[in-house]
């Protein structure tokens, strides 16, 4: 297991203890009280425990709407209302400082248990939001047509929609852990932060009192299918699907990749397991384009597509070096920490055919019991491309994918519905 490296060096233009940050936070600590608030609110700089502003990618719309008077900068938010709709944790993950990093494991408790340091003025805001909703996908109601999924009133519907329980997660890095993750040493990786988002974040040079940090990235919706209390239960069967974004593909369809077609499948997959009595899990990260950028992505297209010889599975990979100088940098070794939030230790219906996920989930101490393909028939004839290079890159592809009768099979591990 990674550890964290004392950090003999410190990079810092603060004398001594100046500028130590007055509301104390202890990552990995045995409870929310013992651990404290994350603060990251401008509005009170002397409390702020944490580098950068809430909201991630969205804090500079906030600065704008702050900027031509639409928002007080000394507003505070009314959280009447706002607890989670369905209760998760605390688990034992959360008072391991290693098993998670990069999300705030109280996040959607803050107006919970940070309420009396909310009344005596400490800013401190959700990360994590739990709500509960309706979704409705036009593939799972062909799927009903078929009569490959029967409607049974209470996680599918009669008119095609879907029971879930989505959770809204920015992120929030502890640099410590973040190091030790990706087995770099801290002050490197603080300056690195510092110099390549152009300077942006001088805190994470001068502030070494302050290990918490707000990145602005896009964070991670969760959409959990059936009951959520079953989740860290040993016996309840765990179908998931963890997809990076790919707006192209998810929202408008485009075929040249096989984005939309296994979200949808592992949207089938989790509430088909779900109907059986176990939870289904679409963990969905905002990494479009491998995390290179939708720009990036469309260039890599017109390279692909322009080159001598057309879109070929051989210089698949090699266009977006050219462009992007990396294959990927969605980085996986993060995306284990959502499961350790959940409670979630063993994965019984893993729906994907991405080694790198499959390898930091085991990295991390989850168990990958079944590893299911996406069927041949929903990959659109352009996207042949994109699957035989990812093939030859050693992406996992079984023969075939488990049939319908096959999901049903829990071995033994089922709970009744």
């Amino acid at each position: 297991m990674a550890q964290i490296v004392p950090r003999h060096i410190r990079l810092t233009s603060h004398p001594g203890n100046a500028g130590v940050a007055t509301i104390p936070l202890h990552w990995g600590a045995a409870s929310a009280q013992l651990r404290g608030p994350v603060v990251a609110s401008p509005a009170e700089p002397l409390q702020r425990n944490a580098i950068g502003s809430h909201s991630g990618s969205y804090a500079i719309y906030r600065a704008l709407a702050v900027a031509t008077g639409a928002l007080a900068p000394d507003h505070r938010p009314d959280f009447t209302d706002t607890a989670p709709a369905a209760l998760i944790g605390p688990w034992p993950q959360w008072a391991d400082p290693l098993r998670i990093v990069s999300l705030d494991p109280y996040g959607h408790l803050v107006g919970e248990v940070f309420a009396g340091e909310i009344r005596a003025g400490v800013d401190a805001r959700p990360t994590i939001a739990v709500t509960t909703a309706r979704i409705d996908l036009p593939e799972i109601r062909q799927r009903i047509a078929t009569g490959d999924i029967v409607p049974d009133g209470r996680v599918v519907l009669e008119s095609g929609e879907i029971r879930v329980t989505k959770a809204a997660i920015d992120p929030v890095w502890h640099l410590p852990g973040i190091a030790a993750r990706f087995g770099v040493a801290e002050p490197g990786l603080r300056r690195t932060l510092f110099e390549e988002t152009g300077g942006m974040f001088p805190e994470l040079v001068t502030r070494p009192d302050i290990d918490v940090f707000l990145p602005p990235i896009g964070g991670t919706t969760v959409y959990l299918f059936g009951d959520v209390e079953r989740i860290g239960r040993p016996e309840t069967v765990i179908a998931c699907r963890v997809h990076d974004e790919c707006n192209g593909s998810d929202v408008f369809g485009s075929d040249i990749c096989t984005c939309r077609p296994y979200l949808a499948h592992g949207v089938e997959v989790c509430a088909a397991t779900a109907q059986e009595g176990g939870v289904g899990i679409v963990v969905y990260n905002r990494k479009e384009g491998r995390a290179l950028g939708e720009v990036t992505k469309f260039l890599v297209y017109n390279a692909r597509k322009r080159q001598e010889g057309g879109d070929r599975a051989d210089t698949y990979f090699r266009r977006t070096e050219c462009v992007a100088g990396v294959q990927d940098m969605r980085f996986q070794e993060l995306m284990p920490d959502v499961f350790h939030w959940l409670g979630v230790r063993r994965i019984d219906r893993w729906v994907s055919m991405s080694n790198m996920k499959h390898d930091a989930l085991r990295a991390q101490g989850i168990e990958v019991v079944e590893q299911v393909a996406i069927p041949e028939r929903l990959v659109p004839v352009d996207a042949q491309v994109e699957m035989t290079a990812k093939k030859a890159a050693g992406y996992f592809a079984p023969a075939g994918a488990p049939s319908r009768a096959q999901l049903r099979r829990t071995k033994g591990r089922r709970l009744n519905a």
